[in-house]
């Protein structure tokens, strides 16, 4: 990303996003290869397992969630459609395939194109409870309360779009206080203000069901005050920071996650932008940007999340160094080379059925 020396650069290059997110928005349908109902047909809300470790170098630990998956780009497909579909944020498919326009990934349409997608992530460092966000990421995970007749957890993770670089999204916790359809965007009276200086928008609300309302259909209230989790009239926003703080999500992924969370589940919005996973006995590092610059030191702040994950000893630091260079998005294996060949056969059939490759819809 190219730094700009000017604040007031910044803001028309920002603008100009906005106008050209607008401009592909009344874009006709037919020039994507995807339609509303596909997205909507799809079961977003998928149950991950996951292992939690017991110990320091607990290796039948499994806190690396989802696996790789491929995907053949088809005719008129772009990385933004195939992100949707496959529930990632635009952050993540840009962070995979920077190099690649996202609207024209394919300038041939008669050659097909497979590509990886980035479905497997770390569990951030957490209570493991209810709704956590990780703000680096663009990701939030929900953990379902834990039913006293199982033992084995379970967690649904989800892409977001927050806020925007002069409106972040703060580090806090919380709780559900309530859950509305077709809400009423009240417009606070900072975001009037700016729309009235930007666009000569002088609306004090917008009605629910209006195709303008940012809230979408669904709604769900916290008791962080001005902040909530909700749908979107623009799906390219998720995985952007376009909001004023607030969290937005696909329309068919929060008309699912709507009918599942409950009022009074508590909640945390986290900043880690660097994650350590451990799967099959192998430690891997998952490195975002620090997309608010709030880490002055993205190496001390990955040794300290190392150590503290009780895997210092496993960590090839040469390794963990290219993982944060790259800053990929992607879990990367950090394992130190004795350590990875001695523990390399602990990936078994029995295993993969037991652990990470065992995914159910959450019903």
């Amino acid at each position: 990303m190219v730094n700009l020396p000017m604040r007031t650069h910044r803001i028309s290059r920002r603008r100009l996003i906005n106008v050209l997110l607008g401009m592909l928005l009344v874009l006709p349908s037919q020039s994507f290869a995807w339609t509303e109902q596909e997205f909507f047909a799809l079961d977003k809300i998928v149950a991950r397992p996951f292992i939690l470790p017991k110990a320091p170098y607990d290796l039948d630990a499994q806190t690396i969630i989802g696996t790789p998956k491929a995907y053949t780009m088809r005719k008129k497909d772009t990385l933004l459609d195939v992100a949707r579909y496959f529930d990632l944020g635009f952050n993540e498919i840009a962070g995979a395939y920077p190099d690649i326009d996202p609207w024209l990934p394919t300038p041939n349409d008669d050659i097909a194109t497979e590509i990886s997608l980035p479905t497997w992530w770390a569990l951030p460092k957490s209570a493991n409870e209810g709704v956590v966000v990780n703000i680096p990421e663009m990701r939030m995970y929900y953990f379902p309360p834990l039913e006293k007749r199982l033992t084995n957890r379970s967690v649904i993770t989800l892409p977001v779009g927050l806020g925007r670089e002069d409106w972040p999204t703060p580090t806090a916790k919380f709780k559900v206080l309530g859950k509305t359809v077709n809400p009423t965007w009240v417009i606070p009276e900072s975001i009037k203000q700016e729309r009235i200086k930007e666009k000569g928008w002088t609306e004090d609300f917008i009605p629910g069901g209006s195709p303008d309302n940012p809230m979408g259909k669904y709604r769900i209230e916290l008791t962080l005050p001005m902040y909530r989790i909700h749908d979107t009239n623009n799906p390219w926003a998720v995985g952007r920071l376009v909001t004023h703080g607030c969290i937005r999500m696909y329309p068919e992924d929060i008309a699912q996650f709507f009918d599942i969370i409950r009022l009074g589940v508590p909640g945390e919005f986290v900043y880690q932008p660097v994650k350590i996973g451990v799967l099959y006995g192998k430690v891997y590092a998952e490195v975002h940007d620090d997309i608010y610059k709030l880490i002055p030191d993205l190496w001390a702040e990955a040794l300290r999340v190392v150590q503290e994950s009780g895997y210092e000893d496993m960590v090839d630091q040469t390794l963990l160094t290219t993982a944060l260079m790259q800053k990929t998005g992607v879990p990367m294996d950090v394992t130190k080379q004795e350590r990875s060949q001695l523990d390399g056969e602990i990936a078994s059939a029995d295993d993969e059925e037991a652990g990470n490759g065992t995914e159910s819809s959450y019903q």
